[in-house]
């Protein structure tokens, strides 16, 4: 049996994708190894191939970061097509009877979507990758099957109008991981009883990922071909977002052989904070090069220890 080639060295980091329509979130990873030359390579929450915007992607070791990210907050535009609801709850699926009745007017409109916001129960879709009984629910949605799923919470931090031209309403969306926005689409469909479903939608922010930040993959391309595409990565403690503090030649030693050191002799953004460190609180340890070293932690004994070390 053939063993798997070691990835080339290089620096960690992570790359944002403006994800185009058509493309899944697994052809991006697999277009991002073409053009960095390595298999390690991790996206940080998918997008439905008909959506597009800010897909963040994780790069070599800047892959054990994801859990440690501050920032979680999904921001979103989309379009909602009134009157017909589909079985995907988007444009891509089969759609139902045609809504008969008229449409409602701008103030209903306005008024159910504010009934969405705050913490919320949402049943994930049938054509999604939520497991049941350790089946993608996508699989049985194809061979025509219909399965009972628990409702999940969800936070929705703002929702409003953007525009209201029937039968298209204009949204923009915050909300918590873990968010599907086309079952908000069709669940504002059923709460005004006309149906609904999404018919367009594109992420503008990921965390602590912009769309300003993001490049197309033909962009991305062109820089891996002119050698810079290893610049233009975000670094990891930026996106960890993450008190900082610089290690000594020593301490890097020590927290590389996962030691731990004295909080007294951490010296950075961490002991200058808003308020004093407490136990439970973490920061961003960075190696006497300036790169991201560890996550650690601060405990009880008042020491710091090692969450998470990055192979530099």
């Amino acid at each position: 049996m053939s063993r798997r080639r070691k990835d080339p060295p290089g620096p960690a980091g992570f790359l944002v994708v403006d994800k185009p329509v058509g493309m899944t979130s697994h052809d991006v990873v697999d277009a991002a190894r073409r053009w960095l030359g390595i298999r390690r390579i991790g996206h940080l929450g998918t997008l439905d191939p008909l959506a597009t915007g800010v897909l963040p992607l994780a790069i070599r070791e800047a892959t054990k970061l994801a859990n440690f990210i501050v920032d979680e907050r999904k921001h979103y535009v989309g379009t909602v097509r009134l009157g017909v609801a589909t079985n995907t709850y988007d444009a891509e699926g089969e759609p139902g009877p045609e809504f008969e009745g008229a449409l409602p007017d701008r103030e209903t409109v306005e008024s159910a979507l504010a009934g969405f916001v705050g913490e919320i129960q949402q049943i994930p879709p049938m054509y999604s990758s939520v497991k049941k009984d350790g089946e993608p629910l996508y699989k049985r949605a194809r061979r025509g099957e219909e399965v009972e799923r628990e409702p999940r919470p969800v936070v929705i931090h703002a929702l409003t109008m953007q525009h209201y031209e029937p039968p298209e309403v204009g949204i923009e969306v915050s909300c918590s991981p873990g968010t599907y926005v086309r079952t908000l689409a069709h669940d504002l469909g059923e709460a005004l009883g006309c149906g609904a479903h999404l018919s367009g939608l594109r992420r503008t922010r990921s965390g602590p990922f912009h769309i300003d930040q993001a490049r197309t993959p033909e962009e991305w391309a062109a820089l891996a071909e002119a050698g810079k595409l290893e610049e233009a990565l975000v670094p990891p403690d930026e996106a960890v977002g993450l008190p900082r503090v610089s290690l000594s030649a020593a301490q890097a030693r020590r927290i590389s052989n996962g030691g731990d050191i004295p909080s007294a002799e951490a010296r950075g953004e961490f002991e200058r904070g808003e308020r004093p460190p407490r136990p439970g609180d973490r920061l961003c340890a960075m190696a006497p090069t300036g790169v991201l070293l560890a996550i650690l932690e601060l405990r009880p004994d008042r020491r710091l220890y090692p969450l998470r070390v990055l192979a530099l």
